[in-house]
Formats: structure tokens, sequence, C-alpha cells
């Protein structure tokens, strides 16, 4: 009988590395399709409209046709802020004693929070010691112009060792976000190189002026999944009627279900933008796709302590106050967005226009991910002129969840399953879309660029699922493949 179990072990064992060793021949044979010639993203060759590039609002460019890299943000008058970052291999010791080997944004990771105000002007000067592949800095959810995307082979070229960059744009809607490298983006962001930017409201409403406020970073560096660098979890201080503000960052690959217990919360505001007169929510999970972000309001209660846990790993969770642990409450009632908060009065939802309409089919199969069934630059990019009023529609038709981002702008969810949002208006950057789900979002093309659009479950993207958005008229000099050394999404 041993002999047989053996042999039967075996058997799978052999079976499972074909498999894997299929795998990798499949996706290095994709690769070195798309990377033998370099792929040069360029809208030079559309016929160009009087408005396709405008001089108005916050960029300064000529209304002819124009090169991303000369996009920029005009010179004002408002505060400036400066940092330094500098990119490094670097060995991380966690708080349970062991060691990662890491690549770190000034010797941490996740790197320093970056922290300004509404209407500042930020200027990061990016700074590479030694990360052979090169690196960039994408600002997750910031709209910045086309030059300050931080996209390798499309905005810039790959910053080398030995080399630097300085992004420069206007922080000028407040919100939580994040920043990361966008050069071998799957390998480099699971090696550490990530940070929360967080941009403060000039003003802001009792009682969230007087909350205290924490930014919770999930990631998962190389093999252990962390929360604020730490490998078990925040105990922090608080006493009975405090307010806690918490702004959710899921840096990883995976969605992160989110309870809460303790007390009744709400959601105030998901990717950086806020929600209309939201209610409170008690037994409710909050599920965090990859990239997106939440901010949560609780009030602390007299007797117990508030916990909020995760379902990835029940170590990581974040504790305010002191008194008797709660009871665990996730799995009961998933958060729905489609009917949460109150509509605005008089809200346009239902007289917007529509000048170009995208329908986005999202799939993985084994070893690759597609959108419409092609992948890569394969995948016709859409194309849009600015003004263009842009409807998309998105389906999730398997392999996993699928949380869609797209650069450069922020879109209204219009519509889940063919049901129109009766709650709140939500604008999101990155939409989280399960299998079988289908989302009408809005978008105005407002910032002439060349936009990456991808599954920001990273593994997803380097396997194909990642495409463009393009204005008519924007070209690029760089180009992406390894003659160049860009890789934007390995």
């Amino acid at each position: 009988m041993g002999k047989t179990n053996n042999k039967k072990h075996f058997f799978f064992f052999g079976f499972s590395l074909l498999l894997l060793l299929i795998g990798v021949t499949i996706s290095l044979y994709f690769w070195q399709i798309r990377l033998q010639k370099p792929v040069k993203v360029n809208m030079g060759q559309h016929q160009h409209t009087a408005n396709a590039v405008s001089s108005e609002g916050s960029h300064d460019h000529p209304n002819d046709g124009v090169s991303c890299e000369k996009i920029v943000d005009k010179e004002t008058s408002a505060p400036i802020r400066k940092f330094e970052l500098t990119a490094a291999r670097t060995t991380v010791k966690l708080d349970n004693g062991k060691t990662v080997e890491a690549w770190t944004f000034n010797d941490m990771s996740p790197g320093p929070e970056l922290r300004v105000q509404q209407g500042d002007r930020v200027v990061v000067t990016l700074h590479n010691k030694d990360i052979a592949e090169g690196v960039t800095i994408h600002w997750h959810g910031v709209k910045v112009p086309c030059s300050q995307d931080g996209i390798a082979g499309v905005t810039q070229e790959s910053i080398m060792p030995g080399n630097q960059f300085t992004y420069t744009f206007t922080a000028s809607e407040p919100g939580t976000y994040w920043y990361h490298s966008h050069q071998m983006s799957s390998i480099q962001v699971q090696k550490g190189l990530l940070g929360s930017f967080i941009v403060e409201p000039r003003t802001s409403s009792i009682p969230l002026s007087t909350a205290t406020e924490i930014s919770a970073i999930f990631q998962q560096l190389n093999s252990a999944m962390l929360l604020n660098g730490s490998a078990s979890g925040l105990n922090l201080a608080g006493k009975a009627g405090d307010y806690e503000r918490l702004r959710l960052i899921n840096a990883g690959n995976d969605t992160i279900n989110i309870s809460v217990d303790g007390a009744p919360f709400q959601v105030i505001a998901m990717d950086g933008h806020d929600l209309h007169e939201t209610g409170k929510l008690d037994g409710v999970t909050i599920p965090i796709g990859a990239g997106q972000r939440y901010d949560l309001l609780v009030q602390l209660p007299e007797h117990n302590k508030v916990v909020i846990r995760n379902d990835l790993d029940k170590s990581l969770s974040i504790t305010f106050g002191s008194g008797t642990d709660p009871e665990p409450s996730g799995g009961r009632e998933m958060f729905s967005f489609v009917n949460y908060g109150s509509p605005l009065p008089n809200d346009p939802l239902n007289k917007l226009t529509v000048d170009k309409q995208f329908e986005l089919r999202l799939g993985r199969s084994l070893f690759v991910s597609s959108i419409n069934n092609h992948s890569f630059h394969e995948i016709p990019p859409m194309n849009v002129k600015e003004g263009d009023r842009v409807l998309i529609t998105i389906t999730n038709e398997g392999g996993g969840d699928h949380p869609f981002h797209i650069h450069g702008h922020t879109f209204r969810v219009w519509s889940k399953n063919g049901v129109l949002l009766k709650g709140s208006p939500v604008y999101l950057d990155t939409l989280l879309t399960k299998k079988g789900e289908t989302y009408e979002v809005y978008l105005v093309a407002d910032n002439p660029g060349l936009w990456m659009a991808h599954c920001h479950n990273l593994q997803h993207a380097s396997m194909g699922m990642s495409m463009m958005l393009n204005y008519e008229g924007i070209t690029t000099p760089f180009r992406v493949g390894t003659n160049s050394g860009n890789l934007p999404d390995l």
C-alpha cells in the first residue's frame, strides 16, 4: 500500500511539475513575442482636431500634436512640498525578528508616507542607487499630467542606477492614494517599492476635523504579508468617544475582506473620493480590491475594543482602545455601494450624454490574461479626444477578481449588472470586478495623454491584461521592450 501511495505522490508531483514547466514555457514565449520588437505607443498618426490638446486648465501645452513628456503642470505660486526618495536593495528586519531581502524607498518598505495639502505643488526627486532593472514612480489614483505618470516606456525612460528623475505635479484632489514603481511592476511592488500618498483637504468637516487618523497600507513583501511594515498588526491607543479615521490601502494583488468589530462604522470615501451622506454599518464586510482605498470612520465605544480584521492574515489586525475583545463578524453581509449613501439633489446621472463607448471583457486562462480575447499591445486601445464623454462597459468573464485601474482619470460608476446606482455617487480609479459582474463606468476625457488601463492584480497585468487609453494627437518618444529596458508591467 505504501509503495502505491508513493507512486501516486510521485505521479502527482511529476504532473504538477510538467504543468509548471509548460506554463513557464508559454509565458516566456508570449513575452519573447512581445519584447523582441520594441513597442511604441504613438497616437501621432491619427487625425488631430483643434481641441484635442488644449492649453486651458491646469496643463501647459500647445494646440497641435505634442509629446507626452511635454505635457506638464503650469507653475503656480502654491506652496511647494519637496521630497527625496532613494530606491535601493535593502535587508529589512521585520518586527517578528525575521529578515527580508527587499527593494525599498529610503531603506523602508513601505516607503515613507508622503503627506501634502490640497493645492500644494509636489516635487519628488527619485534616485536609483542600485536597482539594476531600473525604477519609476507611478502616483496611483492621483490626477497628474501625462509626463509625470511614471510608466517606463510610455511617459519616461526607466531610471537606471546612478540616475534620478524629478516628478512635479499639483495635488489638486484631496484623498487617500499611494505610489509604486511601474517598471516591472508585478515584481518591484512585491519586492517593496511602494508607499502611501495622502492629500489633506484645506478644510475639513466635523467630526472628520477632530478624528485621529491612521493610514494602513497592506502589502505582500515577497512571501510576507505586512501592515505598515509590521508582521504582527497595530495596537493603537484611544478612548471612548474618540473618532478614528482609517485610510485603508490595498497594495497587494489579492482582494482583502475587512471587518470592523466592536462598533458601527461608516465608509466615508472610496479611492480618495468622498461619499455623500453615508449611514452607519454593522457586521458588514468591506471587500477592498488590489489598488483600491477605503476611508472608514468609527467612534470608539465605552466598554470594548474596536478591532479591524482581514481575511488574508488573521494576525494583521488593527486594534483601538482597551477592554473586551469583540467577536469576529466577518463573512456576514458584503458591502455594496449600489444603494449606499444618499443621491445628490438634481444628480445628472440619468441625463449624461455619451460620445464614445467601449466594451472590455476581462478573462484569464491558466497562463494568459486577456481583454477582449487579446493580450498586451494586441489589445486595440481606447482612442478618445479631449472633451469626449466616454462610457466603458467592463465584464469579468472569469479567472479570479479583476480590479480594473485606469491611469490619469477618475470615473463614475454608472451601473452594476444593469442596475443604476441608487445611493451616493461613486467615483473611482480602480474598480473591483468579480466573475460574472458587469459594470458601466463613465469618464470625461479631460486629461490628454497616453494612459495605461489594466488589472491591478499585477500578476494578471504581467500575463496580458493591460491596454491603453490614448488621446488623439499625443505621441511618445519612448519604447517598451527588452532593447529599451522599459518593461512597465512585467
